[in-house]
């Protein structure tokens, strides 16, 4: 039974079933589209798919394999439905060595499906059914009897209490904290999540993100991390996508590019990185060394469908480029 466990690290996030459509349909421009264009279809007619791969995702799953393939004692915490893909979710994760006793299994829906529609180029439409992923239930997380050195948040369906109950548990009991919040984590707002943000130790997200929860221009990055540092005691560290990434420490910027490598889709990419720089910190408490790993396992989920085949084994086959990391004093 899992009360006599000891984790390294535990994960609390989404678990999803995934099918990735491969399409030939190109983006067109479109006005009142976020991103200016999109994918289109005929009503009512046909459409070929080209090739179709079936995989497991969902945030806290594919940080969980991580931490798992590099020999960190894992436990991933998700809420599922007790239906086939729920069942594929959990044994699939037992393989990878990740521990999933303290899931939580609800029936009132299914368990979380997404359609990825994948274009020319690796860019992806999602289709996201959140299904039971939405029923997350802190009442139902038997957090006495956890036992674990790091606590790892991922997308918590917007739920706040369990953010703030999770947080609060940490620090009573000397857990250290990370987190790459979901949206609707982050729709909680500045003033409501500051509080929480000062008691992690890493904050992961993207500019886009950081934009929004901060209100600074999203060009502005200079701002955006002066404000987070002031939110932030510990680290935090801000994806830029091709730009490659940025993180303070509050003392130093570290920045990095993106090695050039093929890509065959991006989903999963933000979750590989996230866990990779976890992994590397836990390991070396560097943060140079930090961003090279987390870029090299996002380097290599891109390069497959979905967001845990690419991901690195302790270990493993083959030698990854190390990106070129710059410091700079604040």
């Amino acid at each position: 039974m899992f009360l006599d466990k000891k984790f390294e690290v535990t994960v609390i996030g989404s678990a999803t079933k995934d099918v990735f459509l491969d399409i030939t349909n190109k983006p067109i421009k479109l006005d009142g589209f976020t991103t200016g264009e999109a994918i289109c279809f005929g009503l009512a007619s046909k459409v070929a798919i080209d090739k179709m791969t079936f995989t497991s995702g969902g945030g806290g799953g594919n940080m969980a394999v991580t931490f798992a393939r590099q020999g960190i004692k894992t436990a991933c915490i998700a809420s599922i439905a007790d239906d086939f893909n729920g069942k594929e979710i959990v044994e699939e994760l037992k393989s990878e060595g990740v521990n999933t006793d303290f899931f939580q299994h609800h029936n009132d829906s299914h368990t979380a499906y997404s359609c990825i529609l994948v274009s020319e180029g690796g860019e992806r439409t999602i289709l996201s059914y959140k299904g039971e992923g939405q029923h997350f239930d802190v009442k139902n997380i038997n957090f006495k009897d956890l036992k674990t050195d790091w606590l790892v948040l991922n997308n918590l369906g917007g739920h706040f209490d369990l953010l703030e109950t999770a947080v609060n548990w940490a620090i009573a009991n000397n857990v250290k904290l990370a987190m790459n919040p979901g949206n609707k984590e982050l729709e909680h707002g500045i003033d409501k999540l500051k509080p929480l943000l000062k008691k992690f130790s890493i904050i992961i997200m993207n500019q886009e993100e950081a934009a929004n929860l901060t209100g600074i221009s999203y060009t502005d990055e200079k701002a955006i991390f002066k404000f987070m540092d002031e939110a932030v005691d510990g680290i935090f560290v801000m994806t830029k996508g091709p730009g490659g990434v940025s993180a303070s420490d509050g003392k130093n910027i570290y920045s990095a590019g993106v090695p050039d490598s093929p890509v065959i889709e991006r989903t999963g990419a933000g979750d590989a990185f996230c866990s990779g720089f976890v992994t590397e910190f836990i390991r070396s408490g560097d943060i140079s060394k930090a961003i090279q790993f987390g870029t090299a396992n996002a380097s290599s989920v891109v390069m497959y469908y979905g967001g845990k085949e690419g991901i690195l084994k302790k270990n493993g086959p083959g030698k990854w480029p190390l990106v070129e990391v710059s410091i700079m004093n604040i």
